[in-house]
């Protein structure tokens, strides 16, 4: 049986997720992903994919020291980092950085701890090369601050406010995992060969670089920076619609109704609405757009999708948007590493067939 792009074919049996298209729904370890990340921190549900569980006191304290551990990166990285040409883009950075990051204490550590210390390493990669482009000195992680918080720090120098933690967290927690989408799959084939984790996690980064994959994003911001005010929503979009052109941010591969990341999302954003008039903007919009949708193409089911509010978010807390894909990555590689760690426990390298079309 051939289906381009493998489309429909199960070729994993998994306990990390669901995606549930029909009904909208993303489960982690069989709990609704709204419920899993409800007043919990980056590192709770982390923990909780890994190891389908929530910590207590004492495995959550454990956990965080280990990422504490593991933001101090090795001197061979930081050399590195500084010798890359600052023309590559950062996801060739980082794909660069995590390629070379294996060495010998790192070899004799568990996949567990491989997997934190990657988890820890690479906000601190992405971070200090965004840095070294833009012609600053990398600034140091601080052991006072999470995960989401330290993130912002490094890339900024300054401590960022609540609101920006809490509003980037949830978009960090509500994309570290989505079922099989393309750059796991390409980490479960790479580990899948018995190569090891560092390796899985390049195959990813090289696949999450692609934009049909982690640079949608990039393309709302592009629409928005367009229609820049409340008052041109409406001419604007009526002139792409009239061109046949996409409107980025709304439709999904995978759900036939609301996509239950940028549902959450956009309840973030209502929550701050009136304190940034870029999420006002973006809250006005989709509700003209979704109508729009609606009335002109009756049954498609176009709804806003995660990469709609996950730009609104992002311009809010003032994030370049060359750090868009990238810290898509930094939430990712939970699901990335959870995914090899579970296709190492019961392995099957993947053989797909193909069928032969020449004369």
């Amino acid at each position: 049986m051939f289906q381009k792009g493998l489309k429909g074919v199960v070729a994993v049996q998994t306990a990390i997720a669901s995606v549930d298209g029909d009904l909208g729904e993303l489960r982690y370890r069989g709990e609704l992903v709204e419920a899993v990340i409800q007043e919990k921190s980056f590192e709770e549900t982390a923990y909780f994919l890994w190891y389908g569980q929530s910590p207590n006191v004492q495995q959550l304290e454990q956990l965080q020291q280990q990422l504490l551990f593991y933001r101090k990166l090795p001197e061979h990285i930081v050399q590195i980092t500084e010798l890359l040409p600052k023309e590559i883009s950062l996801m060739d950075a980082m794909r660069t950085l995590v390629s070379a990051y294996t060495h010998t204490k790192f070899q004799a550590l568990s996949s567990q701890e491989q997997a934190i210390a990657l988890t820890a390493a690479l906000p601190v990669m992405t971070a200090a090369f965004y840095r070294i482009q833009n012609g600053q000195q990398p600034v140091e992680p601080r052991d006072d601050l999470g995960h989401t918080a330290n993130y912002l720090w490094m890339i900024n120098e300054q401590l960022p406010s609540a609101v920006q933690t809490e509003a980037l967290e949830t978009y960090l927690k509500l994309t570290m995992e989505h079922g099989m989408n393309a750059s796991t799959f390409a980490a479960r084939v790479t580990i899948s060969t018995e190569s090891d984790l560092v390796s899985a996690i390049t195959s990813a980064l090289g696949t999450m670089k692609g934009p049909l994959h982690g640079g949608a994003p990039s393309g709302v911001i592009d629409l928005l920076d367009t229609i820049k005010t409340e008052d041109r929503i409406a001419p604007i979009i009526e002139e792409k619609l009239n061109n046949g052109e996409k409107i980025m941010g709304f439709g999904h591969r995978v759900y036939r109704t609301e996509d239950p990341r940028s549902i959450i999302l956009r309840k973030k954003c209502l929550a701050l609405q009136g304190e940034d008039a870029w999420l006002d903007l973006a809250v006005t919009a989709e509700a003209y757009i979704v109508k729009k949708l609606n009335k002109q193409k009756p049954g498609r089911a176009l709804y806003t999708n995660v990469e709609f509010y996950a730009a609104a978010i992002m311009r809010s807390i003032e994030m370049p948007t060359q750090l868009f894909t990238p810290t898509f990555s930094v939430a990712r590689i939970v699901g990335w590493t959870v995914h090899t760690i579970e296709q190492q426990e019961n392995n099957v390298i993947f053989r797909p067939q193909s069928e032969y079309i020449g004369t």
